[in-house]
C-alpha cells in the first residue's frame, strides 16, 4: 500500500479517515485556502509523483463549493505528476440531473462528469447513483458500489416477521426487489409523481402491505417529502408501522423533524456516505468505509471490484461469502 496516497476535501473527513484506517495508510494532509476575493486554492501536502492518488469528497451541501474543492485537488494532483487519480465520490449529487425532461434544461450530471475528466480524473469510485445511466456520462472508468448488503445486514438482526420491503417509487423497485430477496421478504412499490423539489404525490401502492410492517428503502432522503407521503398511503392501506432505510441520508430542511417525530416510524437507518446530522442521536448509521477501502485495494491491485458483490446479487443462489460476511465475522 506504499504507493497509495489518500487525500480528503472538507466535505467528509471522518469518512476519509475511516477508509484510511481500513486501508492501513495515513490520510495525507491537504490545505484549502480561501482568498479575499472568495476564490479557493488547493494544495496537496504529500508527495504524489508516480503515486496512485485517491481524493475523497462526497458532493454534499454546500455542493458547489465541495465540487470546486474536488476539481482543484484533482488539478493539483495532476500537476504533481500522479500516476493515476481516482475521485472517490460516495455521494454524486448531480446524478438527479440526468435527463432532458423540460425545454432548455441543463444536464448537470453529464456536465459535472465532463468537468472532472477535464480536471484530470482517471477513474471515479462512487456509490448508489440516483440514476444508474449517469455512469455512462463519464468517459473514464466508473466503479459503482452498492450499500444494500450493508443495510440488509442491519435488518437481519431484527424480527422480520410479517414485514414487507417498500420502494417509494417504481424507478427504485429493482433495487428494492434485490434488497427484499436478501431479507427473504416480499416487495411493494409506490407510484410517485414529483410536483416540486419537496412536493410529491403517491397515488397508489403496487403490492400487498395490509397488516404488515414496512421497511421503506430509498437511495437518498433529502427533505423527507417522499417518505412522509408514502407513509400516509401505507397507513391508509392498513400498514402497521415502518422502518426507513437509505444509502444517502442528506436530511435537508425539515427532514429530521419530519422523520424523527413521525408516529409510524420505528427507526431510520442510513450509511456514512454523507455526514450525519448532529442533532439526531437515534439515527442508525452503518459505515461503508470498509467497502470503499476494499474497492480501493482492488483498483490499486488491478483486481475485480464487481466481485465484491457476488453474494449480494440475488440471481446467485445460494449467496456466496462476501465482504459483508467477512466483516461481520
Amino acid at each position: 500500500m506504499r504507493d497509495i496516497v489518500v487525500f480528503s476535501g472538507s466535505a467528509h473527513r471522518a469518512l476519509a479517515r475511516r477508509i484510511c484506517d481500513a486501508l492501513g495508510v495515513d490520510l495525507s494532509p491537504a490545505d484549502i485556502t480561501r482568498f479575499s476575493n472568495d476564490c479557493l486554492q488547493a494544495q496537496l501536502l504529500a508527495n504524489c509523483r508516480q503515486r496512485d492518488v485517491y481524493i475523497v469528497q462526497p458532493l454534499v451541501p454546500p455542493t458547489q463549493e465541495h465540487l470546486m474543492e474536488l476539481l482543484l485537488m484533482v488539478d493539483a494532483a495532476r500537476g504533481a505528476s500522479a500516476a493515476q487519480i481516482t475521485a472517490v465520490i460516495p455521494h454524486y449529487a448531480y446524478a438527479r440531473s440526468d435527463k432532458k425532461d423540460a425545454s432548455r434544461i441543463s444536464l448537470g450530471g453529464r456536465l459535472v462528469a465532463d468537468m472532472l475528466v477535464a480536471a484530470g480524473v482517471d477513474r471515479v469510485l462512487t456509490m448508489t447513483l440516483h440514476a444508474p445511466q449517469v455512469h455512462g456520462f463519464f468517459s473514464v472508468p466508473v466503479d459503482h458500489l452498492t450499500a444494500i448488503g450493508v443495510l440488509a445486514d442491519h435488518f437481519r438482526s431484527g424480527d422480520l416477521t410479517n414485514s414487507v420491503v417498500v420502494s417509494p417509487d417504481l424507478g427504485n423497485a429493482k433495487t428494492a426487489t434485490q434488497f427484499a430477496r436478501l431479507l427473504g421478504l416480499p416487495v411493494a412499490a409506490g407510484s410517485k409523481q414529483r410536483l416540486a423539489d419537496d412536493r410529491v404525490i403517491i397515488d397508489s401502492i403496487v403490492g400487498d402491505v395490509t397488516g404488515k410492517r414496512a421497511i421503506v428503502l430509498d437511495d437518498e432522503i433529502a427533505t423527507g417529502g417522499s417518505i412522509v407521503e408514502l407513509l400516509e398511503r401505507l397507513r391508509d392501506l392498513g400498514c402497521t408501522g415502518a422502518d426507513v432505510a437509505c444509502t444517502h441520508g442528506l436530511f435537508a430542511g425539515k427532514a429530521v423533524e419530519r422523520l424523527r417525530d413521525h408516529p409510524m416510524i420505528g427507526e431510520v437507518v442510513t450509511t456514512d456516505t454523507v455526514p450525519a446530522p448532529g442533532h439526531w442521536p437515534e439515527l442508525q448509521v452503518r459505515s461503508v468505509a470498509q467497502l470503499f477501502a476494499e474497492a480501493i485495494k482492488r483498483i490499486h491491485a488491478g483486481e475485480s471490484v464487481s466481485s465484491l458483490f457476488d453474494g449480494v446479487d440475488p440471481t446467485l443462489s445460494p449467496p456466496q461469502a462476501t465482504l459483508f460476511d467477512k466483516v461481520r465475522a
